[in-house]
């Protein structure tokens, strides 16, 4: 639900997307995820960047993570309860992620799509969509998307 201008995701429910499908694109999103809290921000709707602070067994699975594919360089501190940012430039199947302002994964190529992809159809536009049916809990805002001129 909207609440204040953030998106709240009070309990586990549905995903929601955008209505416009892009190719190339710097993304710019704040999140707040609770202690526990599982989510992701799928670019193209193909390639999952983990939004969680829950136990996990590696860093290929963690926040900031292109789930099971790049881990982060850099651990960064938890915290949950608290607004973060990430700023995702994405160009073709490579991926730049800064994380509060610091880089985590710089420019590595996404070998595949990730599990709950929409679709394989990678070298397409498709949308981009937050996942809201894993935990509550979840907030999101300030969300802006730049798109190369063509």
């Amino acid at each position: 639900k909207a609440e204040s201008g953030d998106m709240v995701n009070e309990t586990p429910g549905a995903n929601i997307q955008s209505t416009r499908k892009v190719q190339d694109y710097q993304l710019h999103i704040e999140y707040n995820c609770p202690q526990g809290g599982n989510s992701g921000i799928y670019l193209r709707g193909r390639y999952e960047v983990q939004v969680a602070y829950e136990p996990t067994n590696d860093e290929f699975h963690g926040m900031g993570a292109v789930y099971g594919f790049i881990a982060p360089k850099l651990r960064l501190p938890e915290k949950p309860g608290q607004w973060e940012t990430f700023d995702i430039t994405l160009v073709g199947r490579y991926v730049t992620i800064r994380r509060d302002g610091v880089l985590t994964i710089d420019n590595q190529e996404i070998p595949g799509i990730t599990g709950g992809a929409l679709d394989s159809r990678e070298a397409e536009p498709n949308v981009i969509y937050i996942q809201g049916d894993h935990t509550g809990g979840m907030k999101y805002r300030n969300i802006t998307l730049a798109v190369p001129a063509r």
